[in-house]
């Protein structure tokens, strides 16, 4: 005679259940949030734009090098696999959007230093843009070094 051995759960029902629970409850939320053309309210108040800078972000594919230019094609910064990884990243990300939408890569990206002390990236081609003080203060300075370099 065999006997069937029960395998404990993974996840016991009521964590499974309290998990669908939030998803629900999270849902709900943001279909009312959208229903009733609630606003935005967790985005940084519209500052005066102290600097400004135009460049050009050529990834070297996914080793996290990346070559930063100016518009005329003069290079700003060349940065190795450790300085460029976050630089990197977003011209990974930048370069997706644009391939999806049909786009030449070729155009530059505006990095902008606000009064508030934000400093954040635009895509005028696309309209993406990335307030880059949410990634971390590491990475918000290693666009704040391209910003400063003349």
């Amino acid at each position: 005679m065999t006997s069937q051995t029960r395998i404990p759960e993974l996840i016991p029902r009521p964590v499974l259940r309290a998990m669908v629970g939030l998803c629900m409850a999270t849902l709900a939320l943001v279909t009312w949030a959208v229903l009733t053309d609630r606003p935005m309210s967790a985005i940084p108040d519209p500052s005066t734009i102290i600097s400004e800078r135009a460049m050009i972000l050529v990834s070297d594919g996914t080793s996290g090098a990346v070559t930063v230019l100016a518009p005329s094609g003069t290079v700003i910064s060349k940065l190795d696999t450790e300085e460029g990884g976050f630089v990197a990243g977003v011209a990974r990300v930048i370069e997706r959007e644009r391939v999806m939408r049909g786009i030449n890569n070729t155009a530059p990206v505006l990095v902008r230093r606000t009064a508030n002390g934000r400093l954040s990236i635009h895509d005028p081609v696309t309209g993406w843009r990335a307030d880059l003080m949410g990634f971390g203060a590491d990475n918000a300075r290693a666009f704040a070094k391209l910003l400063d370099i003349r």
